[in-house]
Protein backbone atom coordinates (compact mmCIF):
# COMPACT_ATOMS: atom_id res chain seq x y z
CA UNK A 1 0.00 0.00 0.00
CA UNK A 2 1.75 3.26 -1.44
CA UNK A 3 1.58 5.78 1.93
CA UNK A 4 2.50 9.03 0.01
CA UNK A 5 -0.72 10.17 0.55
CA UNK A 6 -0.22 10.76 3.84
CA UNK A 7 2.29 13.27 3.38
CA UNK A 8 0.31 14.86 0.71
CA UNK A 9 -1.00 18.53 1.46
CA UNK A 10 -4.91 19.37 2.38
CA UNK A 11 -6.67 22.65 2.26
CA UNK A 12 -9.61 23.99 4.89
CA UNK A 13 -12.14 26.55 4.37
CA UNK A 14 -11.23 26.47 0.51
CA UNK A 15 -7.76 28.55 1.38
CA UNK A 16 -6.08 27.09 4.85
CA UNK A 17 -2.90 25.15 3.63
CA UNK A 18 -2.46 21.90 5.82
CA UNK A 19 0.74 19.99 5.00
CA UNK A 20 -0.21 16.62 5.20
CA UNK A 21 -3.97 15.15 6.75
CA UNK A 22 -2.23 14.07 9.82
CA UNK A 23 -3.73 15.58 13.05
CA UNK A 24 -2.53 15.26 16.40
CA UNK A 25 -6.06 14.57 18.94
CA UNK A 26 -6.85 16.70 21.84
CA UNK A 27 -6.35 14.34 25.01
CA UNK A 28 -6.26 16.08 28.22
CA UNK A 29 -2.93 16.21 29.99
CA UNK A 30 -3.87 16.74 33.63
CA UNK A 31 -0.65 19.01 33.90
CA UNK A 32 -1.43 22.43 33.62
CA UNK A 33 -0.33 24.67 36.49
CA UNK A 34 -2.63 24.89 39.61
CA UNK A 35 -3.53 28.41 38.81
CA UNK A 36 -4.53 27.50 35.51
CA UNK A 37 -1.98 28.18 33.20
CA UNK A 38 -0.19 26.11 30.68
CA UNK A 39 3.06 25.02 32.60
CA UNK A 40 6.49 24.14 31.24
CA UNK A 41 5.90 20.23 30.87
CA UNK A 42 2.69 20.58 28.53
CA UNK A 43 4.92 23.15 26.12
CA UNK A 44 7.99 20.12 26.13
CA UNK A 45 4.73 17.79 25.64
CA UNK A 46 3.65 19.50 22.61
CA UNK A 47 6.33 20.79 20.91
CA UNK A 48 7.93 16.82 21.14
CA UNK A 49 4.35 15.81 18.92
CA UNK A 50 3.62 19.22 16.77
CA UNK A 51 6.89 18.26 14.17
CA UNK A 52 5.35 16.48 11.31
CA UNK A 53 1.47 16.13 11.86
CA UNK A 54 -0.41 19.29 9.74
CA UNK A 55 -2.44 20.37 12.66
CA UNK A 56 -2.52 19.75 16.90
CA UNK A 57 -5.68 19.89 18.27
CA UNK A 58 -5.16 20.80 22.10
CA UNK A 59 -6.29 19.12 25.01
CA UNK A 60 -9.88 21.08 25.70
CA UNK A 61 -9.81 24.05 27.88
CA UNK A 62 -12.56 25.41 29.64
CA UNK A 63 -14.47 28.47 28.78
CA UNK A 64 -16.20 29.84 32.48
CA UNK A 65 -14.83 28.77 35.98
CA UNK A 66 -18.22 26.37 36.43
CA UNK A 67 -16.74 24.10 33.60
CA UNK A 68 -13.63 22.24 34.63
CA UNK A 69 -13.58 19.07 33.66
CA UNK A 70 -9.99 17.58 34.87
CA UNK A 71 -7.56 18.25 37.44
CA UNK A 72 -4.88 19.52 35.80
CA UNK A 73 -6.79 21.55 33.17
CA UNK A 74 -5.47 24.72 32.00
CA UNK A 75 -8.05 27.16 31.32
CA UNK A 76 -8.99 30.33 28.65
CA UNK A 77 -11.87 32.37 30.41
CA UNK A 78 -10.29 35.48 30.52
CA UNK A 79 -6.79 37.32 29.36
CA UNK A 80 -5.13 36.26 33.02
CA UNK A 81 -4.03 33.51 30.71
CA UNK A 82 -3.38 34.50 27.99
CA UNK A 83 0.49 35.20 27.90
CA UNK A 84 0.16 31.07 28.53
CA UNK A 85 -1.93 30.46 25.57
CA UNK A 86 0.63 32.69 23.44
CA UNK A 87 3.45 30.20 24.27
CA UNK A 88 1.27 27.54 23.48
CA UNK A 89 0.04 28.79 20.07
CA UNK A 90 3.71 29.76 19.16
CA UNK A 91 5.18 26.29 20.64
CA UNK A 92 2.79 24.51 18.15
CA UNK A 93 2.95 26.87 14.94
CA UNK A 94 7.18 26.83 15.78
CA UNK A 95 7.15 23.32 14.89
CA UNK A 96 5.23 23.83 11.04
CA UNK A 97 2.13 22.79 12.41
CA UNK A 98 -1.78 24.21 12.82
CA UNK A 99 -2.68 25.01 16.02
CA UNK A 100 -6.63 24.67 17.28
CA UNK A 101 -7.55 25.50 20.74
CA UNK A 102 -10.32 23.03 21.51
CA UNK A 103 -12.76 24.62 24.02
CA UNK A 104 -15.85 23.20 26.24
CA UNK A 105 -17.66 23.42 29.25
CA UNK A 106 -18.09 20.26 31.66
CA UNK A 107 -21.47 20.61 32.74
CA UNK A 108 -22.64 17.85 34.77
CA UNK A 109 -19.44 16.38 35.05
CA UNK A 110 -17.44 18.80 35.98
CA UNK A 111 -15.64 18.48 39.23
CA UNK A 112 -17.39 20.01 41.90
CA UNK A 113 -14.38 20.43 43.80
CA UNK A 114 -12.62 22.81 41.69
CA UNK A 115 -16.07 24.78 40.64
CA UNK A 116 -17.32 28.04 42.22
CA UNK A 117 -19.78 26.69 45.24
CA UNK A 118 -19.33 22.84 44.37
CA UNK A 119 -22.43 22.96 42.32
CA UNK A 120 -22.86 21.33 38.63
CA UNK A 121 -24.72 22.69 36.24
CA UNK A 122 -26.26 21.24 33.10
CA UNK A 123 -29.44 21.19 30.69
CA UNK A 124 -31.74 19.90 33.45
CA UNK A 125 -31.62 18.68 36.86
CA UNK A 126 -30.17 14.46 36.15
CA UNK A 127 -27.36 13.25 37.18
CA UNK A 128 -24.52 11.20 35.28
CA UNK A 129 -25.23 7.72 34.98
CA UNK A 130 -22.00 7.03 37.43
CA UNK A 131 -21.32 5.91 40.85
CA UNK A 132 -21.74 8.45 43.55
CA UNK A 133 -22.12 11.36 40.80
CA UNK A 134 -23.55 14.78 41.81
CA UNK A 135 -26.84 15.52 40.46
CA UNK A 136 -26.51 19.07 38.79
CA UNK A 137 -28.71 22.50 38.89
CA UNK A 138 -30.69 23.01 35.79
CA UNK A 139 -28.98 26.27 33.71
CA UNK A 140 -31.18 29.28 34.04
CA UNK A 141 -31.95 31.13 30.83
CA UNK A 142 -29.25 33.68 31.46
CA UNK A 143 -26.57 30.97 32.46
CA UNK A 144 -27.09 29.55 29.15
CA UNK A 145 -26.58 32.41 27.40
CA UNK A 146 -23.89 33.63 29.31
CA UNK A 147 -22.35 30.57 28.43
CA UNK A 148 -22.62 31.36 25.16
CA UNK A 149 -20.98 34.08 25.25
CA UNK A 150 -17.82 32.65 27.27
CA UNK A 151 -17.38 30.55 24.36
CA UNK A 152 -17.58 33.44 22.37
CA UNK A 153 -14.47 35.00 24.74
CA UNK A 154 -12.51 31.56 24.75
CA UNK A 155 -12.34 31.82 20.88
CA UNK A 156 -11.54 35.80 20.94
CA UNK A 157 -8.59 34.47 23.31
CA UNK A 158 -7.36 32.20 21.45
CA UNK A 159 -7.56 34.87 18.35
CA UNK A 160 -5.05 37.27 20.63
CA UNK A 161 -2.95 34.29 21.25
CA UNK A 162 -2.21 33.41 17.93
CA UNK A 163 -3.85 30.14 17.09
CA UNK A 164 -4.89 29.01 13.87
CA UNK A 165 -8.19 28.05 15.23
CA UNK A 166 -10.78 26.38 18.00
CA UNK A 167 -12.67 23.41 17.93
CA UNK A 168 -16.04 23.36 19.78
CA UNK A 169 -16.22 20.24 22.25
CA UNK A 170 -19.65 18.79 21.55
CA UNK A 171 -18.60 15.48 22.63
CA UNK A 172 -17.54 13.24 25.45
CA UNK A 173 -20.57 13.86 27.69
CA UNK A 174 -19.81 17.46 28.48
CA UNK A 175 -22.10 20.16 28.32
CA UNK A 176 -22.95 20.82 24.48
CA UNK A 177 -23.68 17.25 24.10
CA UNK A 178 -25.78 17.26 27.65
CA UNK A 179 -27.91 19.56 25.63
CA UNK A 180 -28.55 17.17 22.82
CA UNK A 181 -28.99 14.07 25.01
CA UNK A 182 -32.42 12.94 25.54
CA UNK A 183 -31.21 11.59 28.98
CA UNK A 184 -29.49 15.03 30.05
CA UNK A 185 -31.73 17.48 28.72
CA UNK A 186 -35.45 17.09 30.15
CA UNK A 187 -36.62 20.85 29.15
CA UNK A 188 -39.34 22.16 27.54
CA UNK A 189 -38.18 25.16 26.49
CA UNK A 190 -36.44 26.82 23.03
CA UNK A 191 -33.49 24.62 24.86
CA UNK A 192 -35.20 20.88 24.76
CA UNK A 193 -38.25 18.67 23.51
CA UNK A 194 -37.64 17.64 20.27
CA UNK A 195 -34.44 16.69 19.06
CA UNK A 196 -34.36 20.20 16.95
CA UNK A 197 -34.52 21.83 20.16
CA UNK A 198 -31.50 19.84 21.68
CA UNK A 199 -29.46 21.33 18.86
CA UNK A 200 -30.33 24.79 19.69
CA UNK A 201 -27.73 25.13 22.20
CA UNK A 202 -24.50 24.18 20.04
CA UNK A 203 -26.34 25.48 17.37
CA UNK A 204 -26.16 28.97 19.38
CA UNK A 205 -22.71 28.82 20.13
CA UNK A 206 -21.54 27.54 16.71
CA UNK A 207 -23.39 31.08 15.81
CA UNK A 208 -21.65 32.90 18.67
CA UNK A 209 -18.15 31.66 18.00
CA UNK A 210 -18.76 33.04 14.11
CA UNK A 211 -19.50 36.12 14.90
CA UNK A 212 -17.02 36.93 17.09
CA UNK A 213 -13.87 35.16 14.33
CA UNK A 214 -15.68 37.14 11.67
CA UNK A 215 -15.44 40.64 13.74
CA UNK A 216 -12.00 39.60 15.21
CA UNK A 217 -10.39 37.11 12.56
CA UNK A 218 -11.66 36.81 9.26
CA UNK A 219 -12.24 34.23 7.03
CA UNK A 220 -8.57 32.03 7.76
CA UNK A 221 -9.84 31.17 10.64
CA UNK A 222 -10.70 27.48 11.82
CA UNK A 223 -13.86 26.49 13.48
CA UNK A 224 -14.11 23.06 13.95
CA UNK A 225 -16.71 20.84 15.86
CA UNK A 226 -16.59 17.09 17.83
CA UNK A 227 -19.03 15.18 18.34
CA UNK A 228 -20.36 11.42 19.85
CA UNK A 229 -22.13 9.31 17.51
CA UNK A 230 -24.17 7.45 20.30
CA UNK A 231 -24.69 7.37 24.10
CA UNK A 232 -25.30 4.12 26.23
CA UNK A 233 -27.98 5.07 28.73
CA UNK A 234 -31.57 5.07 27.81
CA UNK A 235 -33.11 7.68 26.88
CA UNK A 236 -29.64 8.27 24.75
CA UNK A 237 -28.09 9.94 21.90
CA UNK A 238 -28.96 7.35 19.18
CA UNK A 239 -26.95 7.53 15.77
CA UNK A 240 -30.18 8.89 14.01
CA UNK A 241 -30.20 11.49 16.30
CA UNK A 242 -26.80 12.12 15.36
CA UNK A 243 -27.27 11.74 12.07
CA UNK A 244 -29.83 14.43 11.97
CA UNK A 245 -27.62 16.49 13.64
CA UNK A 246 -24.81 16.25 11.53
CA UNK A 247 -26.84 16.92 8.79
CA UNK A 248 -27.59 20.30 10.00
CA UNK A 249 -23.91 20.86 11.18
CA UNK A 250 -22.84 20.72 7.66
CA UNK A 251 -24.30 23.50 6.72
CA UNK A 252 -23.42 25.89 9.27
CA UNK A 253 -20.26 26.89 7.42
CA UNK A 254 -17.84 25.31 9.71
CA UNK A 255 -13.93 24.19 8.81
CA UNK A 256 -14.59 20.66 9.96
CA UNK A 257 -16.83 18.02 11.74
CA UNK A 258 -14.20 15.64 14.31
CA UNK A 259 -16.08 12.57 15.18
CA UNK A 260 -15.19 11.04 18.99
CA UNK A 261 -15.09 6.90 19.12
CA UNK A 262 -12.53 4.70 20.34
CA UNK A 263 -11.91 2.74 17.02
CA UNK A 264 -12.75 4.04 13.35
CA UNK A 265 -14.40 1.46 11.92
CA UNK A 266 -16.66 0.15 15.07
CA UNK A 267 -20.29 -0.52 14.65
CA UNK A 268 -23.36 0.39 17.07
CA UNK A 269 -22.75 0.50 20.28
CA UNK A 270 -26.55 0.67 20.77
CA UNK A 271 -27.51 -1.92 18.07
CA UNK A 272 -24.83 -4.65 18.36
CA UNK A 273 -27.58 -6.89 16.11
CA UNK A 274 -26.02 -4.13 13.25
CA UNK A 275 -21.93 -5.14 12.54
CA UNK A 276 -22.16 -2.39 9.84
CA UNK A 277 -19.01 0.88 10.85
CA UNK A 278 -20.95 3.91 11.77
CA UNK A 279 -18.58 6.09 9.68
CA UNK A 280 -19.98 5.13 6.53
CA UNK A 281 -22.90 6.49 7.46
CA UNK A 282 -21.59 9.52 8.74
CA UNK A 283 -19.72 9.54 5.82
CA UNK A 284 -22.59 9.56 3.55
CA UNK A 285 -24.89 12.12 5.53
CA UNK A 286 -21.90 14.46 5.18
CA UNK A 287 -21.13 13.78 1.81
CA UNK A 288 -18.58 16.32 1.11
CA UNK A 289 -19.88 19.60 2.38
CA UNK A 290 -17.31 20.15 5.03
CA UNK A 291 -14.03 18.28 5.54
CA UNK A 292 -14.22 15.63 8.49
CA UNK A 293 -11.51 14.02 10.58
CA UNK A 294 -11.70 10.52 11.72
CA UNK A 295 -10.53 9.01 14.86
CA UNK A 296 -9.94 5.57 16.79
CA UNK A 297 -7.09 2.80 17.03
CA UNK A 298 -5.39 4.42 14.23
CA UNK A 299 -1.84 3.19 14.84
CA UNK A 300 -0.01 2.21 11.40
CA UNK A 301 0.33 3.86 8.24
CA UNK A 302 -1.72 0.94 6.79
CA UNK A 303 -4.48 2.53 9.51
CA UNK A 304 -4.42 5.74 8.26
CA UNK A 305 -4.40 5.31 4.94
CA UNK A 306 -7.41 2.84 5.18
CA UNK A 307 -9.22 5.33 7.26
CA UNK A 308 -8.58 8.04 4.19
CA UNK A 309 -9.71 5.93 1.79
CA UNK A 310 -13.02 5.60 3.72
CA UNK A 311 -13.45 9.43 3.05
CA UNK A 312 -12.16 11.04 5.40
CA UNK A 313 -10.32 13.93 5.05
CA UNK A 314 -8.03 13.59 7.96
CA UNK A 315 -7.07 11.38 10.36
CA UNK A 316 -6.26 11.89 14.06
CA UNK A 317 -3.83 9.74 16.27
CA UNK A 318 -4.29 9.85 19.99
CA UNK A 319 -2.60 7.53 22.02
CA UNK A 320 -0.77 6.92 18.77
CA UNK A 321 1.07 10.16 18.88
CA UNK A 322 1.48 9.74 22.63
CA UNK A 323 3.40 6.69 22.33
CA UNK A 324 5.50 7.93 18.85
CA UNK A 325 5.86 11.63 18.80
CA UNK A 326 8.01 11.11 15.57
CA UNK A 327 5.15 9.21 13.90
CA UNK A 328 5.05 11.40 10.53
CA UNK A 329 8.83 11.42 10.02
CA UNK A 330 9.43 7.85 10.35
CA UNK A 331 7.03 7.85 7.32
CA UNK A 332 8.97 10.82 5.83
CA UNK A 333 11.67 9.25 5.76
CA UNK A 334 11.05 5.67 4.62
CA UNK A 335 11.07 3.77 8.46
CA UNK A 336 7.08 3.26 8.96
CA UNK A 337 8.15 -0.31 10.25
CA UNK A 338 10.07 1.93 13.37
CA UNK A 339 7.11 3.27 14.78
CA UNK A 340 6.21 2.95 17.72
CA UNK A 341 3.13 1.13 18.56
CA UNK A 342 3.07 -0.11 22.26
CA UNK A 343 4.24 2.22 25.34
CA UNK A 344 7.73 1.04 27.21
CA UNK A 345 7.10 1.63 30.70
CA UNK A 346 10.63 2.87 30.75
CA UNK A 347 10.27 5.64 28.27
CA UNK A 348 8.33 8.37 30.18
CA UNK A 349 10.87 10.66 30.37
CA UNK A 350 12.52 10.24 27.52
CA UNK A 351 8.76 10.76 25.15
CA UNK A 352 8.17 14.24 27.22
CA UNK A 353 5.19 12.83 28.66
CA UNK A 354 4.34 15.18 31.81
CA UNK A 355 4.32 13.19 35.32
CA UNK A 356 0.60 13.51 35.96
CA UNK A 357 -0.40 11.80 32.24
CA UNK A 358 2.56 9.46 32.82
CA UNK A 359 0.87 8.54 36.20
CA UNK A 360 -2.34 8.35 34.49
CA UNK A 361 -1.36 5.75 32.35
CA UNK A 362 0.41 3.54 34.54
CA UNK A 363 -2.96 3.44 36.69
CA UNK A 364 -5.68 2.84 34.10
CA UNK A 365 -5.59 -0.59 32.66
CA UNK A 366 -5.67 -1.50 29.12
CA UNK A 367 -5.84 2.01 28.11
CA UNK A 368 -2.10 1.97 26.52
CA UNK A 369 -0.59 -1.03 25.31
CA UNK A 370 2.57 -1.59 27.90
CA UNK A 371 5.35 -3.38 27.26
CA UNK A 372 8.30 -3.40 29.67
Amino acid sequence: MKIEKLLQPRTLASSINVKNPIVMAPMTTFSGNLDGTVSEAELSYYKARSKGVGIVITATTYVSQSGKGFPGQFAAYDNSFLPGLKRLAQTIKGEGALAILQMFHGGRMAIPAEIPDGQTISASAVAPVRPGAMTPREMTEAEIQDTIKAFGETAKLAIDAGFDGVEIHGANTYLLQQFVSPHSNRRQDEWGGSVEKRMNFPLAVIAEVKKVVKEKAGDNFIIGYRFSPEETENPGITLEDTLLFIDVLANQGLSYLHSSIMDFWQSSIRNTANTSPIICKILDKIHGRVPFIGVGSIHTPEDAMKALNSGATFVALGREIIMEPDWVSKVQSGKPLEIRTTLSKTLGRSLDIPEPLWNAIMNTPGWFPLTE
